[in-house]
C-alpha cells in the first residue's frame, strides 16, 4: 500500500488544527488503497496549538509533529515539514484551512494518472478581493520576467508532489527557498487544478505587508534578473533625458539670455528625483546582495526542540 504524506506548518492555529486534521483524514479516506502520514512543523506557537498537536499525536501515531525551538518564519518551517515526509507522494497545504483539503482526492486521481506535480492554481477568493488583484498583478509580472522558467500562474505551493519531486527539492539545499519557483524550475510532468481560496476559519492571518513583500521579492530575486536590468535601463533612460534637458536649457538660455531664468526650483526637483532613483537602484542591488548573504551563511531551515511520533 502506498502512503500519502500531508505536510504543513502552523503558528498559533489552535482554532484550526483539529478541523484541519479531521478534514484531511476524511479526504484521504476517500482515496482507496492509500495509507497516510502527517508531518506538521509548529513554529513555536504560544496560543495552545502545541497542546492540541500533542493530543492528536497521542491519538494517532501517524500524526508526526516537529516542534521548533523558535519562530523560523513562514517560508523555512513549512518547507522543513515538506522535506521530512516519507510518503510516495506529499500534499503540501496550509493549516489555516484557506486551501481546501477536499481537493486531495482529485490530486491523488491526477497523480495516479501519471502527473508528478499537481499544482493548485487559485482562480478566486472568498477573502480580500483587493489583495487578490495585487497578487494577480504580481504573478503576471513574475511570469513575464521569468523567461527561462515556466512559472505556474497563481500557484502558492498548495498541491501534490511525487516522491521524485520531493527528492529533487532536497538536492537544492536552499536555506531560504522559493518553492513555487523551484517546482517550476525542476520540471517533471505536471497538471494544474483550479481552486477557490476560502476565508480563514479561525484566528487571524499572520501575513502582513512585510511578510508579503518578503515573499514577493524572494520570488523575483530567485527567478529573474529583471529588477537589476530594469534599474540599469532606467539609469540609461534618465541619463539620456537629462542630457536632452540640458541641451534644451542651454539653447533657450542662449536665445533668451535675459528673459529665460533657470530657477532653483527646477534644479532642486531634478536633484531630488535623481537621489530617489539612486536609492531605488541601491535597494534593488541590496536585495540581491541580501539573497547572496543568506545563501553564504547556509543556516538550517529550522532548529527543532522536539519530535513526536518520529522513529
Amino acid at each position: 500500500m502506498k502512503t500519502l504524506s500531508i505536510a504543513t506548518g502552523c503558528y498559533n492555529e489552535v482554532g484550526n488544527i483539529r478541523e484541519f486534521y479531521n478534514r484531511c483524514r476524511e479526504a484521504v479516506s476517500r482515496c482507496d488503497g492509500l495509507d497516510y502520514e502527517f508531518v506538521v512543523a509548529d513554529n513555536c506557537s504560544t496560543d495552545g496549538t502545541r497542546d492540541v498537536l500533542r493530543a492528536i499525536a497521542a491519538e494517532d501515531p501517524k500524526f508526526r509533529v516537529i516542534l521548533n525551538s523558535a519562530n523560523f518564519g513562514h517560508i523555512r518551517s513549512p518547507y522543513n515539514a515538506l522535506l521530512n515526509t516519507t510518503g510516495d507522494a506529499t500534499v503540501w497545504i496550509c493549516s489555516d484551512l484557506q486551501e481546501p483539503p477536499e481537493k486531495i482526492p482529485l490530486f491523488v486521481k491526477k497523480w495516479r494518472e501519471g502527473a508528478k506535480v499537481v499544482a493548485a492554481s487559485r482562480v478566486g477568493t472568498r477573502a480580500s478581493l483587493l489583495m487578490e488583484f495585487f497578487r494577480s498583478v504580481y504573478y503576471w509580472l513574475l511570469k513575464k520576467s521569468s523567461h527561462n522558467v515556466d512559472v505556474i500562474p497563481r500557484f502558492t505551493g498548495f498541491g501534490l508532489y511525487d516522491r521524485k519531486v520531493v527528492d529533487a527539492l532536497r538536492k537544492f539545499n536552499d536555506p531560504y527557498p522559493y518553492v513555487r519557483g523551484l517546482v517550476s524550475e525542476i520540471g517533471f510532468e505536471r497538471v494544474i487544478v483550479k481552486f477557490v481560496q476560502d476565508k480563514r476559519k479561525s484566528g487571524k492571518s499572520h501575513n502582513n505587508f512585510f511578510t508579503l513583500y518578503d515573499m514577493a521579492m524572494t520570488g523575483f530575486i530567485n527567478q529573474t534578473k529583471f529588477p537589476l536590468r530594469m534599474a540599469m535601463f532606467l539609469g540609461f533612460l534618465v541619463g539620456v533625458l537629462s542630457l536632452i534637458a540640458a541641451v534644451v536649457v542651454l539653447v533657450l538660455k542662449c536665445i533668451y539670455w535675459e528673459a529665460f531664468q533657470v530657477g532653483m526650483a527646477t534644479l532642486l526637483i531634478a536633484q531630488f528625483f535623481l537621489i530617489a532613483l539612486l536609492l531605488v537602484v541601491l535597494g534593488i542591488i541590496g536585495e540581491y546582495i541580501g539573497a547572496i548573504w543568506t545563501q553564504v551563511k547556509n543556516k538550517p531551515l529550522a532548529v527543532e526542540e522536539e519530535r513526536l511520533n518520529f522513529t
